[in-house]
């Protein structure tokens, strides 16, 4: 109980600080340690995997995260929650990631909450390498919100930045060839009117979070990250808490932010 009532007063005393700050527009989150937390988890009594446990509490946390994320007014979230590299782990642990996916998807399209506060919800990454459902339920999340301009909800999922700059570079590629596009015209707006994320209102995240104490990129968002603030947190996704988000949005708050200058 004591550690209840001394959470709620700090996590109030951040919300204060932060709440009439200069937020971040564009969060995005390297959801990392949802394995090695199940596995600390996992007894021997848990008819399930480790992993099970930890990519399912893990899918939870991104509910939280949506429901924090929409009280500070923050309009876009990208979640990288599955790479092209992820691909290679035990098929087992593929198989049991894209179930827990197919049924967010499935809750999250009739979700009162999305519709509500007209989230934008878009799947990014190489999508053709899902299995046909996972792709199928995606087109259906992604039509029934496509309108939406209130909130954004990116889901990295197949998703690689290498890949992402490949794919940019053969779309415009293809441009050229059909003389739709000249070789002197090629700038940065051209490249990023070409990545996954050329629907949103801004496609650079202004902060992106790692979680587990991991301190690297892993691919994500490698062109619009360029001058994103990095805050990188020593606790695994499933126990990221609201006082860790509104921790990393004051530390992005005290920062100046130069572009290069």
């Amino acid at each position: 109980m004591c550690n209840r009532v001394v959470y709620k007063i700090y996590e109030t005393t951040l919300w204060n600080q932060v709440k009439d700050g200069n937020k971040p527009e564009h969060i995005g989150i390297i959801l990392d340690g949802n394995r090695r937390w199940g596995l600390e988890q996992a007894t021997s009594k848990d008819s399930r995997p480790s992993f099970e446990i930890g990519h399912r509490a893990g899918a939870d946390k991104v509910e939280e995260l949506l429901r924090w994320c929409l009280a500070l007014d923050v309009r876009t979230i990208t979640i990288y929650s599955f790479s092209t590299e992820n691909f290679l782990r035990p098929k087992e642990e593929v198989e049991n990631i894209l179930n827990i996916l197919e049924q967010r998807l499935e809750k999250v399209r009739t979700s009162k909450e999305i519709h509500e506060n007209r989230v934008c919800i878009r799947a990014l990454g190489r999508l053709y390498l899902l299995p046909e459902r996972t792709q199928q339920l995606i087109k259906e999340v992604e039509e029934a919100t496509k309108d939406y301009d209130g909130h954004y909800l990116n889901i990295a999922v197949a998703y690689g930045g290498r890949a992402e700059m490949i794919d940019a570079m053969k779309k415009i590629a293809a441009k050229v060839k059909d003389d739709a596009l000249s070789v002197d015209d090629i700038d940065e707006r051209v490249v990023e009117d070409n990545l996954y994320t050329s629907h949103l209102p801004k496609s650079e995240p202004d902060l992106i979070i790692r979680t587990s104490g991991e301190e690297r990129m892993s691919g994500f968002l490698l062109w619009q990250a360029a001058y994103s603030e990095l805050c990188f947190m020593d606790v695994y996704w499933p126990d990221f808490r609201q006082i860790d988000l509104l921790r990393a949005v004051r530390t992005y708050q005290q920062r100046e932010r130069r572009f290069g200058a």
